[in-house]
């Protein structure tokens, strides 16, 4: 597959993994839609990069971007925001609305725009839609146990999309993508071991391109022969 020529939405892109993705698909001739909470996050992107401002905790306000985007062609969708609060409930820390914060942005989104924009990708030949998990979706961590709800939910959800796509022949790539631990915002603070978001984004880019429905990224690969081999190991090692 190549990118050049063809319309892509590009979720958290003001930042991190969204925005190296943005400016890589531009570089390879994709016409991109950075997608961010705010138009004023994505002042800093390119010229040629299309910026699209929606709240993605929002219903109302996910119902009328798709609503917009029914009425283009659409070749793309990478569902890459995401955002991680730690919690604790043994403790009563979880916030009520941190949870729906946290839900609605990881998993709620990326089902309401598949959704929407499932049909859309459909008539595109050769179009293709990339969710981004997490090795957590695999085995969690005691600190973020939403976040890895989340991720685990939406690889579950990335596969049957796919089961029901093929069933229907719907000619369209659905992807999950595995993501390492990567040099963010979100993560500052966390974990050893980054990958760059330029790294991350190359990666599931190309294997995108390669027509792969699952990316394992940088040491998720070694992750994912470990949960193989031994899922109570890839716990232990996750859990720290």
């Amino acid at each position: 597959m190549r990118f050049d020529g063809k319309r892509i939405l590009v979720t958290g892109a003001s930042r991190g993994i969204g925005r190296a993705l943005a400016l890589q698909l531009a570089a390879e001739g994709a016409e991109v839609l950075a997608l961010a909470c705010s138009s004023e996050a994505l002042d800093d992107l390119p010229e040629g990069i299309e910026r699209l401002a929606c709240d993605l905790t929002d219903g109302s306000a996910r119902t009328a971007l798709i609503a917009g985007l029914q009425l283009q062609r659409l070749d793309g969708v990478i569902n890459n925001a995401g955002i991680q609060i730690t919690a604790d409930f043994a403790k009563g820390t979880a916030d009520p609305q941190d949870i729906v914060q946290e839900l609605a942005v990881n998993l709620t989104a990326p089902m309401h725009l598949a959704a929407g924009l499932l049909p859309v990708l459909a008539q595109s030949p050769g179009s293709f839609l990339v969710n981004v998990t997490s090795g957590l979706a695999l085995a969690p961590k005691p600190l973020a146990p939403v976040y890895c709800a989340s991720k685990a939910g939406l690889r579950s959800f990335t596969r049957a999309l796919r089961y029901q796509a093929e069933d229907a022949g719907l000619r369209v790539q659905i992807t999950d993508c595995v993501m390492a631990l990567a040099a963010t915002q979100m993560t500052d603070g966390r974990g050893r071991g980054k990958i760059s978001p330029n790294t991350a984004a190359a990666a599931l880019l190309n294997g995108a391109a390669a027509g792969k429905i699952e990316i394992w990224v940088g040491q998720m690969k070694l992750l994912r022969l470990i949960h193989r081999l031994s899922p109570a190991l890839a716990a232990r090692i996750l859990r720290g």
